[in-house]
């Protein structure tokens, strides 16, 4: 468990930027108790300052997670989000698209979202910025990027694609032994 580094850390906040712009700053300054970001077996974990000092008593063979995993990086130093990180993204999401009730299982199992399955889409949304995907009811179900931007959704067709699905909570189910 270590500080990111400063590549580590650029990459890690370009890929939350895309989701959340500015509000990174909230999550990391957070009033009740001061939360960072550790990297672990090539994880990056949102941790509280008080519990990432009491993991400090733990030698790294034997630590298996720490607070939350935000995602990971690839063997090719990419960054990769984990659909843990949704808790985290939900709340300040930049852009965000409503799905119809009967696309939401579509979208749960790894699909990409249609044009004929949006049930709303916030205003302004660029192509191929990140998105968080709700119910219509309010609930985050994953994220993803924008295939179209808002006004290109206006005027295609419905059965052109909208949104890249990057993740949703059906993967929990889907890869639940991969998941760590």
């Amino acid at each position: 468990m270590r500080p990111l580094t400063e590549d580590e850390t650029r990459l890690f906040f370009e890929k939350l930027a895309k989701f959340i712009g500015e509000n990174i700053k909230v999550l990391v300054d957070r009033p009740d108790d001061p939360y960072c970001f550790r990297l672990h077996r090539e994880r990056v974990y949102y941790v509280s300052e008080q519990t990432m000092k009491r993991a400090g008593n733990i030698s790294r063979d034997n630590l298996i997670s720490l607070g939350t995993c935000m995602g990971k990086f690839t063997k090719t130093k990419k960054f990769h989000l984990h659909i843990t990180a949704l808790d985290y993204l939900a709340p300040y999401a930049k852009a965000k698209m409503w799905l119809k009730p009967s696309s939401e299982q579509q979208f749960l199992y790894g699909h990409n979202v249609c044009k004929g399955g949006l049930g709303r889409i916030s205003e302004n949304v660029e192509k191929y910025s990140g998105v968080v995907i709700y119910s219509m009811n309010d609930l985050p179900l994953g994220f993803g990027t924008a295939a179209k931007s808002t006004a290109d959704c206006r005027h295609v067709d419905p059965s052109t694609l909208v949104c890249f699905n990057q993740g949703d909570i059906g993967e929990f189910v889907r890869s639940e032994a991969s998941l760590t």
